[in-house]
């Protein structure tokens, strides 16, 4: 892994770990032994153990006496917390951001949004989450307000850990979701009430959440 310039290194191996989380290469439940990630980095165990303390405090990995690192297993609990924060943290940061979209960043929302409609001839969950994390990003990081940013990115990254894509266990939602996604630019054209821009999209976030909820309480088919 090339190091960034200016960059420590237990940033670096903060880095190389949050982005194997991410990837799901280090999934749910995997043991972070630090030795051999220090020697996989060429760095001391040192900063590999900055790292995790990081990541820890993000709530991605957990640190337990006798067990050592692991990355944080699958918890439905974790789960639905993240979506219910996520639902008030990114509704709050899209419409301030409102003011802020030029009609060039609703046009390539649109397209997105558009590539996400055809995807769902040939429905392929981890890149529909891909498109979707990219869709709304174009609506809330234009957030001014840096500290509401911050725990956007927070509760994104935490589903990444938790979850590869949520579509895979209620992929009907999908469809809902793209014209959800619509609803929400035209609110955004029309210069809708900020309440009223905060208060649909985080409907639309707890949305995916109620039909992840009611697929798992479901007597099985």
């Amino acid at each position: 892994m090339a190091p960034v310039a200016g960059e420590s290194k237990s940033q670096r191996a903060y880095r190389w770990i949050k982005d194997r989380i991410a990837d799901r290469t280090f999934g749910p439940g995997y043991r972070l032994v630090l030795g051999q990630i220090a020697k996989e980095l060429d760095v001391s165990v040192v900063p590999v153990r900055e790292a995790i303390r990081l990541l820890e405090a993000e709530g991605l990995v957990t640190f337990e006496r006798n067990v050592g690192a692991q990355v944080v297993m699958v918890d439905e609990t974790a789960y639905e917390h993240t979506m219910q924060t996520l639902a008030l943290v990114e509704g709050f940061a899209t419409s301030l951001s409102a003011p802020k979209l030029s009609p060039g960043d609703i046009e390539r929302a649109r397209a997105i949004n558009e590539q996400m409609r055809l995807s769902l001839e040939n429905f392929e969950p981890h890149r529909f989450t891909e498109l979707n994390q990219e869709f709304h990003s174009v609506l809330f990081e234009p957030c001014p307000n840096p500290h509401v940013l911050d725990l956007v990115h927070r509760g994104w990254h935490r589903l990444a850990s938790l979850r590869d894509s949520t579509f895979s266990f209620v992929p009907g939602r999908a469809h809902e979701s793209v014209k959800e996604h619509e609803q929400l630019l035209v609110l955004i054209e029309e210069n809708a009430d900020p309440l009223e821009l905060e208060l649909a999209a985080r409907r639309h976030r707890t949305a995916t959440l109620d039909a992840y909820l009611d697929r798992r309480a479901a007597p099985p088919a």
